[in-house]
């Protein structure tokens, strides 16, 4: 089947990634991107839509029908945020354009960036595992074909890529250490892409997928 995939996050660092890896592949059709400011890449198979408000998508729901995968990689640190500012731009944000999305397309597989140690029980000491892992469980009890639940670890980043974090400039040649030393901690950002793309026709059934799956699940052929 090929794919027809909305991506949010495309002028961050992970949906960029993503992106890059979409555009590449042989299985995606199309792309849209639904960014608050245009994300300056031109492709055949690119679509754009600039929304400012992803609390209110009703104004473009007309345009986001007919797509078969998101890969939701939209997302905010918590580092200097209290927990309700936290949860508006975390859970609030992504559960708001989930909603419209499974409504519209309940034939999607649904594709959310997490994070390594996101907490399920929504009861741990870590806010921002607490919210991501309501999230994560909220977003699997929406009518979608499917959900799957990325917790990435550290993420060696795409070269050439133009919105790398600066601090990877730091830790990049690092890499082949991390991956020796703790293999099931990192992957790079091109097999989060290929897993993303590889849930809608390899897709496993489980839905939460650690660095390891998702390395496995970026290779399956």
């Amino acid at each position: 089947m090929k794919i027809r995939a909305i991506i949010t996050g495309v002028t961050g660092m992970v949906g960029e990634g993503v992106l890059h890896e979409c555009l590449q592949h042989p299985e995606v059709e199309q792309v849209l991107v639904i960014n608050r400011k245009p994300c300056g890449i031109i492709h055949p198979k690119l679509k754009e839509i600039v929304h400012s408000d992803f609390y209110n998508i009703t104004p473009i729901e007309n345009q986001l029908t007919n797509y078969n995968a998101c890969f939701f990689c939209l997302g905010v640190t918590s580092i200097g945020l209290k927990e309700p500012e936290y949860h508006k731009l975390t859970y609030d944000l992504t559960m708001n354009v989930a909603r419209t999305l499974s409504k519209l397309n309940p034939d999607m597989t649904f594709c959310y960036v997490s994070g390594a140690s996101t907490d399920s029980t929504e009861k741990g000491k870590s806010m921002w595992a607490r919210v991501k892992g309501k999230t994560e469980n909220h977003l699997m009890q929406l009518p979608f074909k499917k959900v799957y639940a990325f917790r990435p670890g550290y993420m060696h980043p795409t070269k050439g890529l133009k919105n790398t974090l600066n601090y990877y400039k730091y830790l990049s040649w690092l890499y082949p250490v991390f991956r020796t030393l703790f293999p099931n901690s990192v992957s790079t950002l091109a097999q989060l892409g290929q897993a993303m793309i590889n849930t809608v026709n390899k897709g496993p059934e489980k839905s939460i997928l650690e660095v390891k799956d998702i390395n496995e699940l970026a290779n399956k052929k």
